[in-house]
This record gives structure tokens, C-alpha cells and sequence, in this order.
């Protein structure tokens, strides 16, 4: 879905991009090597969706550093994963007098920029079986959000009390594709496997008892979900979850 070079010839096409402007994008470097990253300038123009900063494992210094070759690359909008509140605090201070910095820490997400305005061709819906499957829906709404999509969160609307998600039929049947994400048995994405007509992405969590083996359980009940049009990422793997719904919900007809 190369939307960038889509959107950048059209700008040529229509006249509101000159030709030698359109060059120059496309011939800018198309990685950086910062020593410790090479970061990847060039994928929104190839695939979309700009290099995403995954925190865990990076010093808040290295963290700072690769998000202002972003920004001085042109980048409008970053977003940066499993990012500890102590990370969070010190990349704050450094990144905030270069660009608006919002922490989320249930999500353990920071997004610095604005967020794009949506522009995929429906609505994400991110289910939940219970509150405590929260943190990754939101790491997973939010990701969405970043990447320009229209989401509709729905949480704890689990087979608990079937009855929650029934009442919201309406925006499970008018999505372009739902997120379901829950714990314990798992349960949730097959039920609304079966009741959607759009593709349904399964995140099975580490939210249950022992049995449960911290999302095993969830993450093979999902896998064997006998509703067609249900996918399944990892455990816990709520940013998975929202760049791949992100994909789906930004496909247009070649």
C-alpha cells in the first residue's frame, strides 16, 4: 500500500507538487546510521507507515537520539513502544521543546507529533474480554490512532456476559475490522469471529490463573477458533494487533 508514493505523484499529476520537489524525495537517503541505528527514512515512502521506535532494551539516550533524526528527517508523527514511565521522563524532557510529547503509561506508549487525521476507509473496533485486558488495547488503539485510523473502543465486553457485546451490534457489523483481545480461555475472538463480516484480529493476553499459562491457553484456543476470518498475533502483542488492523483498514483497490 505504498500511499506516499501514491499521494506524492498525484501531487505531481495535479500540480501541487513540482517534479524536482518530488525528485528530491525520492532520492533523500534512505536510511541514516546513527552508530548504534540505522534508521529506516525511507519506509513511509515504500510501505506506508513510518520506522516505529521499539523502547524496551534502548537507553532513554538512545531512544532521544533516534527520535530527532526523525524529526529533523521531516517525520510528523512518531511513535515509540513499550516505553517505561522512568524511560518516558527523561526522553520527555529532551524531546518536549522539539515537538508535543504524550505518555500513555497503561499502554506503555509515547507519541510525539500530532496525531494524523484518519483516513482509512472505516472504523477499527478494539474489543476486550475484561478491564484487565485494558493495557493491551490501548497499546493497540493507540498504535492504530498513530497510523491515521478511526477507533472505536469497546472494553469488557466479554462471554462472561454475552449480552455487553450484543448490545453494541452496530459497531461490531459497521467496522472494517475488529481487534479482540482477551485472557483466560479466549473466548471473545471466536464469538465475534462469528458475528462479524469483516477480517478480526485475536490478541490473546497473559490475563488468567495458573492454567491459564500467562496466555498459552488464550493464544491456543484463538488458533483454533473454528470462526472463519479470525488472525491471531502473539501474546500480549497489542501493537501487532493495531499496525496490522492499521494495513487492512488503509487497503484500496490497485
Amino acid at each position: 500500500m505504498n500511499n506516499e508514493i501514491t499521494k506524492l505523484l498525484q501531487g505531481v499529476k495535479d500540480g501541487t507538487v513540482s517534479v524536482d520537489d518530488a525528485l528530491l524525495e525520492l532520492k533523500k537517503q534512505p536510511f541514516k546510521d546513527i552508530d548504534f541505528a540505522k534508521i529506516d527514512l525511507h519506509r513511509k515512502l515504500r510501505q506506508g507507515t513510518a520506522e516505529i521506535i521499539y523502547g524496551a532494551g534502548k537507553t532513554p539516550q538512545q531512544i532521544i537520539k533516534i527520535v530527532q533524526t526523525m524529526l529533523e528527517s521531516g517525520q510528523k508523527t512518531i511513535l515509540i513502544t513499550r516505553l517505561d514511565k522512568e524511560k518516558a521522563e527523561v526522553v520527555q524532557e529532551a524531546v518536549a521543546p522539539l515537538a508535543k510529547f504524550d505518555y500513555h503509561s497503561d499502554a506503555r506508549i509515547a507519541i510525539v507529533g500530532q496525531l494524523p487525521e484518519p483516513d482509512g476507509i472505516g472504523k477499527i473496533v478494539v474489543a476486550t474480554g475484561g478491564t484487565s485486558d485494558i493495557p493491551v488495547a490501548e497499546e493497540a488503539a493507540l498504535t492504530a490512532e498513530a497510523l491515521g485510523n478511526e477507533v472505536v473502543r469497546l472494553y469488557d465486553v466479554g462471554v462472561a456476559g454475552l449480552h455487553r457485546l450484543l448490545s453494541h451490534m452496530d459497531e461490531v457489523m459497521s467496522a472494517s475490522v475488529i481487534i479482540a483481545i482477551a485472557g483466560m480461555e479466549g473466548a471473545l475472538a471466536s464469538v465475534i469471529g462469528g458475528l462479524a463480516d469483516c477480517p478480526v484480529i485475536a490478541v490473546p493476553t497473559s490475563v488468567g490463573y495458573g492454567a491459564a499459562f500467562e496466555g498459552l491457553s488464550a493464544l491456543l484456543s484463538m488458533l483454533n477458533s473454528c470462526a472463519s476470518g479470525v488472525s491471531v498475533v502473539n501474546i500480549d502483542n497489542g501493537f501487532g494487533a493495531g499496525y496490522q488492523a492499521n494495513m487492512i483498514n488503509h487497503m484500496r483497490t490497485k
